[in-house]
C-alpha cells in the first residue's frame, strides 16, 4: 500500500489536505538549524563588554520558527522551569508577530532577554524537543527565539508591562534581587501584593550583575528587565543587609506578612591547600565581583584586580568560564582551565566551553592542584599539579578522578582564580530564629511550597539549592509565588 492509498483509508476524501501537512512537517524537519553570528574570536578575547553572540535577524529567526513542527505534546513546555508557553511564541514569530511573542514570554518569565542568553536551554526545553528524543537531530533553537524577540520589543522601544490588579495592600519582602528574587517580585506584582526587595549590594540584580561578564549577558539587558518590575510596582533597596541592617522582626514589625528569602550561594569554597592564603590566589566569586561590580579592571580604580600574565582558573564549570575568559580579556598571555576530570565531564554549557577554546583558552584536564609556592613577597608563583585518570562513577554519575603515582608537575602562574563551587551565606540562617539548614547550610524547605519551618518565610534560588542555573531559581521563584498567595488567601 503507498503512503497516498494508506492516508485515503485512514482520512478519507480530504487525503490530500493531509498529504500536504505531512509534506510540509517533513520539509520543516529537513531545514538545517540556524547558527547565531558571532564576534570574531581573536577581537572578542580583548574586549571584556562587547557581547559575542550576536542575535538573530528577523529572517532567521522566522525560518528557525518554521522549523518547529507544533506538537500536539509539546514536551519542551515541560522541559522549562518556568513553563514559558514555547509553542505560541514560536508561531508568532513565525508569522512575525513579534510584539505578541514578547508578550506571550512575559505571561511567566520576568527576565525573557536575560534567560535567552544564559539558559541551558540544551539541558532543559530543547532537550525535550523531539528534533532530539526522536529524530536525532538538532533541537529547534528555543533560547535564541526567546533571546530574538525580548530584544525586537526592546530595540524598538515598545516595551511592555504585563497587566495588574489593584494593590491589595498586603506588604512582601523579598531578600535578593537575583533571579530568584526577581522572578518571586514579578509573579507576587501581578497578584496585586506590595513587594519590596532588599539588595545588600549597590546594584540590583545579583549574580546576573555580579557574577555574569558582560560580553555574555550585558547589564542593559537586566536593567531593562528591572525596569520593567519597576512599573508594575516592585519597590528596590539597595545597600541593605537583612539579618545586619535589619532583623527577621524588624520586617514583622513593618508589616510585611511573607518573606522570600533568595540571597543566593555567594561563599565561595576552596580547596584547603597549602598556598591558598598567597597573594594572588582568589576565588572566582571575588575576582568577578570585583570585576564586574567594581570597575576592578581600571587600574585606577579603588580596588584594582591583579593583572596576571599566567592564570589558571580551577574548576570547569560556567562560572570558571566566565572566570578565565574575563582574564584573557584582561590581558592573560597564558590563561588555563583546570580541571581533574576529562573535557566530556565538564559541567560548563558547551557553547562556553567552545567560545573559551576559540579564545586561546588552554584546557589542562585531567589535572588537580596540590600546592601553590609563592615568591619572596608573598604572591603565587608556581603550582604543583597532579595528573589524574577517570576510574569508577561516583555518586553523582561522573568518573571519579583518581591520582595517578608519582605524576605531578610544576607550572608557573601568577595569578590564580578558584572555582570548585560556593556555599550559602549563613547570615541569613544565623539571624532568622528557627530557620532549619542542612549541613551544606542549605536552607530546608516544603519542596512542593518552598516554604521554611517559619510559616511567613519561604526560600528559593541558590540558598536552597546550594549553586544552579539562572533558570532553576527563576522557576523557584514561581513556585514560592504561587503557594505564598495560596497560603495568604487562606486556601
Amino acid at each position: 500500500m503507498t503512503r497516498q492509498e494508506y492516508i485515503k483509508q485512514k482520512w478519507g476524501e480530504p487525503w490530500r489536505s493531509e498529504l500536504r501537512k505531512s509534506v510540509k512537517a517533513k520539509e520543516r524537519a529537513d531545514r538545517p538549524r540556524v547558527h547565531m553570528p558571532e564576534l570574531d574570536a581573536e577581537y572578542r578575547s580583548h574586549k571584556l563588554k562587547e557581547e559575542v553572540n550576536q542575535g538573530l535577524s528577523q529572517e532567521q529567526a522566522i525560518f528557525e520558527a518554521g522549523r518547529c513542527l507544533d506538537c500536539a505534546n509539546p514536551t519542551c513546555v515541560t522541559g522549562c522551569p518556568v513553563e514559558i508557553n514555547i509553542p505560541t511564541f514560536i508561531k508568532n514569530i513565525e508569522r512575525g508577530e513579534f510584539i505578541e511573542a514578547a508578550n506571550t514570554l512575559k505571561e511567566t518569565s520576568a527576565l525573557p532577554a536575560v534567560c535567552g542568553r544564559v539558559c541551558p536551554q540544551e539541558k532543559q526545553c530543547e532537550a525535550q524537543c523531539i528534533y532530539v528524543k526522536k529524530m536525532g537531530k538538532e533541537a529547534v533553537g528555543i533560547g535564541y527565539l526567546e533571546r530574538f524577540a525580548a530584544d525586537y520589543e526592546r530595540l524598538n522601544g515598545i516595551v511592555s508591562t504585563p497587566e495588574i490588579p489593584v494593590c491589595n495592600g498586603t506588604k512582601i519582602a523579598v531578600v535578593g534581587s537575583g533571579p530568584a528574587g526577581l522572578s518571586f517580585a514579578g509573579d507576587m506584582a501581578k497578584r496585586g501584593y506590595d513587594i519590596t526587595v532588599f539588595e545588600a549590594l549597590h546594584e540590583i540584580g545579583g549574580v546576573l550583575k555580579y557574577g555574569i561578564p558582560e560580553f555574555r549577558l550585558p547589564n542593559e539587558i537586566v536593567d531593562v528587565e528591572i525596569e520593567v518590575l519597576r512599573k508594575i510596582g516592585v519597590k528596590f533597596i539597595k545597600n541593605c543587609i537583612v539579618g545586619k541592617t535589619i532583623s527577621h522582626e524588624d520586617l514583622r514589625n513593618d508589616g510585611f506578612k511573607g518573606i522570600f528569602v533568595a540571597s543566593g550561594a555567594g561563599l565561595p569554597n576552596f580547596m584547603d591547600i597549602p598556598g591558598e592564603n598567597l597573594i594572588g590566589v582568589m576565588s572566582a566569586n571575588e575576582f568577578l565581583t570585583r570585576v564586574n561590580l567594581m570597575d576592578a579592571s581600571n587600574p585606577e580604580s579603588d580596588t584594582p584586580v591583579q593583572m596576571g600574565k599566567k592564570v589558571a582558573i580551577i574548576g570547569a564549570g560556567n562560572t570558571a568560564m566566565d572566570a578565565v575568559r574575563t582574564a584573557r580579556r584582561l590581558g592573560a598571555e597564558r590563561a588555563m582551565v583546570v580541571y581533574r576530570r576529562s573535557d566530556e565531564e565538564m559541567p560548563a554549557r558547551l557553547e562556553e566551553v567552545k567560545h573559551a577554546k576559540e579564545e586561546g583558552i588552554e584546557f589542562l584536564t585531567l589535572h588537580n592542584p596540590i600546592c601553590y609556592e609563592g615568591d619572596d613577597k608573598g604572591r603565587v608563583q608556581r603550582m604543583l599539579l597532579q595528573k589524574m585518570e577517570l576510574g569508577e562513577p561516583d555518586p553523582s554519575g561522573r568518573r571519579k578522578p583518581v591520582p595517578i603515582k608519582d605524576a605531578t608537575e610544576w607550572v608557573e602562574v601568577d595569578e590564580v582564580i578558584v572555582s570548585v563551587g560556593v556555599s550559602p551565606n549563613p547570615l541569613i540562617p544565623s539571624s532568622f530564629s528557627g530557620l532549619e539548614v542542612t549541613k551544606w547550610g542549605t536552607v530546608v524547605i516544603n519542596q512542593d511550597t518552598m516554604q521554611t519551618h517559619l510559616s511567613d518565610v519561604y526560600a528559593g534560588g541558590d540558598i536552597v539549592r546550594g549553586g544552579a542555573t539562572v533558570i532553576l531559581a527563576m522557576g523557584d521563584g514561581r513556585k514560592a509565588a504561587a503557594a505564598m498567595d495560596e497560603a495568604l488567601q487562606g486556601n
